[in-house]
């Protein structure tokens, strides 16, 4: 059984003995469990030479900066800076999944690579966790903050990863041990490129603008679900022609295929295929889930919910229920609650239709690239 009391204080061991000397050390903070738990436990070890950052790369939540840095307030001082111009700079346009994390990427670690230098520090502190550790080596998707020692040398980093061996659930333990307030410990997971893999397909500030909206929206009435992430994804709704699809288990689901490709896992590898649009909203198990998506040729299914007459975007409604973040099931809200929160979704300019995903991990991601 996993103790957070040893985990600490075996962990402050080890970070003394192996960066004790470091002159100076930069945090990199989004304000998540992950991030924050790092900077703290590695300030308990190496003191006040810990300094704490927050980047704003222009993918986060609305006014999620200032959010932040008060949440902290007391806990551990965060410096804000705004880099989004950079970010929009080096990713408008893009339209693959895999390359607009690694542009993602490229950017945030020359920032932090600036920053370091700046700041005259040695070390780069980072809230890797397992999960991202294990996506990454198994070929699932490129997780920004898994640097081998070769791109720690290509971007001019040294990263410390206090939790790199820990599961979500774990972490959450280590952080109500370490005081840190429950807002944090429970809030849920926000992925390191924020919105940008919740903006699908081509990235533009238009549909950024959409997913941000549908955000606020989603978050404010899927509080109280039991979900353990409830979000917004968008992507242009253009579709091809219905067909049906009948599965072992007797359903015959008519459905119609996205242009827009979502990221799946099949075999605990990725796939990159179309996004599958069903034309009710139906709870699929996870045989008859993997069972559609394979044989469909689609990556997800997303049930549709609302639709009007104009707009140029479909908006997303995702709800899972996990523990470790290594597989997930579907979390249905109450039917009330969902259809409000799609009527809403469907009032923010240039969205033309709002669904909800049915899909489990496997045979979907969590996130949708």
């Amino acid at each position: 059984m996993f103790d957070p009391a040893r985990f600490v204080e075996e962990k402050v061991e080890e970070l003394r003995r192996d960066y004790g000397g470091a002159r100076r050390v930069l945090a990199a903070i989004s304000g998540g469990v992950d991030s924050v738990t790092s900077a703290v436990i590695v300030r308990r070890a190496l003191g006040e030479v810990v300094r704490a950052v927050y980047v704003d790369t222009g993918f986060m939540r609305l006014g999620e900066g200032s959010v932040v840095r008060e949440s902290l307030r007391g806990l551990i001082d965060v410096d804000l800076v705004d880099r989004s111009e950079r970010f929009y700079g080096a990713i408008l346009g893009l339209e693959d999944a895999e390359k607009k994390r690694v542009a993602f990427r490229d950017v945030f670690y020359g920032v932090l690579a600036e920053l370091i230098g700046e700041y005259g520090c040695d070390y780069l502190v980072q809230g890797t966790i397992k999960a991202d550790v294990v996506e990454t080596v198994g070929g699932v998707k490129t997780q920004h903050n898994v640097l081998s020692e070769e791109l720690q040398r290509e971007y001019g980093v040294r990263v410390i990863e206090p939790l790199r061996e820990l599961y979500k659930h774990e972490v959450r333990e280590v952080a109500r041990y370490l005081g840190i307030p429950e807002s944090i410990a429970r809030r849920q997971p926000f992925p390191g490129p924020g919105l940008l893999v919740r903006t699908v397909g081509r990235f533009t500030l238009e549909k950024l603008g959409v997913v941000q909206k549908a955000t606020k929206i989603v978050e404010d009435l899927l509080g109280d679900v039991g979900a353990s992430q409830y979000f917004a994804a968008a992507w242009e709704y253009e579709v091809g022609e219905e067909s049906s699809l009948c599965l072992s288990s007797g359903r015959c689901p008519s459905f119609r295929k996205f242009r827009t490709l979502g990221t799946g896992v099949r075999d605990g590898r990725r796939v990159y295929a179309p996004i599958a649009l069903i034309n009710q909203l139906v709870d699929l198990s996870e045989s008859e889930a993997s069972e559609f998506t394979e044989r469909a040729g689609v990556s997800r299914a997303v049930a549709l919910l609302a639709e009007r007459s104009s707009g140029r975007y479909f908006v997303s409604i995702r709800s899972v229920g996990t523990r470790d973040f290594m597989t997930a099931r579907v979390v249905v809200p109450p039917l009330e609650v969902l259809y409000r929160a799609s009527a809403r979704v469907l009032e923010v300019d240039g969205v033309r239709a709002v669904g909800f995903d049915i899909t489990p991990k496997p045979p979907a991601t969590i996130e949708y690239e």
